[in-house]
């Protein structure tokens, strides 16, 4: 076998030890799932908003909503890698003929298949609140996978993150840092609708891209923020996915 296909086969391997993980855990899957759906109807129906959104606000809120679940729930990934580096099961795999940075690759492909359970969940919910996808199966495609490039540029920032920070514990400050990405952004209101340099900020986010791609794609209404988001989250992977696999291999050493 090549070298590329040692790692791929590692990698899976390693993805398998993490979904096995769901099934002893499964409450941690399900909370994983419904937050984002909490935050949905609060936003929603309880605290509102919307202003100068013109239309369903509902369907300006969805895709927004798609996208900020992306940007948030970094802690589980976050929380596993830093206690496999506190318990020594990384210290057992170096030990193995593993190819360097299978576990982390391993654990991000659990993330990203978790995530886009997440997406259908919270579109299932949208479906039912009268949210739809107009755009047509293309567009609709786009769209998800707009927004699990987000998440998988997301999630390698976090595992950088996670192996600075070496220990569970740290990581809940660390996750602090993704609250202001989230909510500076347009995924729950108009930039238009807050003060000037807020607003400059908030188009400048590029969580906003991804989310306002998504509903440009899911309403059919054009394709002129797809180049920034796209270049946006590979802009990050470009500086955070070395980083990661860099960090790790001096772990290794």
């Amino acid at each position: 076998m090549s070298t590329n296909a040692y790692a791929l086969t590692d990698s899976w391997t390693m993805t398998r030890r993490e979904l096995a993980h769901w099934a002893r855990q499964p409450v941690q899957v399900v909370v994983n799932l419904i937050f984002p759906v909490m935050l949905l109807l609060m936003f929603g129906y309880l605290i509102g908003g919307g202003r100068g959104v013109q239309g369903s606000y509902i369907d300006y809120l969805l895709p927004g909503m798609l996208a900020l679940t992306m940007a948030f729930g970094l802690e589980g990934t976050m929380i596993a890698v830093t206690q496999d580096l506190n318990k020594g099961v990384i210290d057992r795999f170096r030990s193995m003929p593993m190819a360097n940075g299978a576990v982390l690759v391993g654990r991000s492909v659990a993330d990203m298949l978790q995530s886009a359970l997440a997406l259908l969940v919270l579109m299932g919910v949208g479906y039912a609140l009268g949210w739809r996808a107009d755009g047509g199966p293309g567009a609709f495609l786009g769209a998800l996978g707009l927004l699990l490039l987000f998440r998988f540029a997301m999630l390698w920032i976090g595992i950088h993150l996670a192996l600075v920070a070496g220990k569970p514990e740290l990581v809940q400050a660390v996750q602090i840092l993704v609250w202001p990405i989230g909510f500076l952004s347009n995924a729950l209101a108009l930039p238009g609708a807050m003060p000037g340099w807020l607003g400059k900020v908030v188009e400048w986010n590029p969580m906003s891209h991804t989310a306002t791609a998504a509903r440009d794609l899911f309403g059919g209404t054009g394709t002129e923020h797809v180049v920034p988001a796209i270049v946006w989250p590979l802009a990050l992977l470009a500086v955070f996915f070395p980083l990661a696999v860099r960090r790790f291999a001096r772990l290794s050493r």
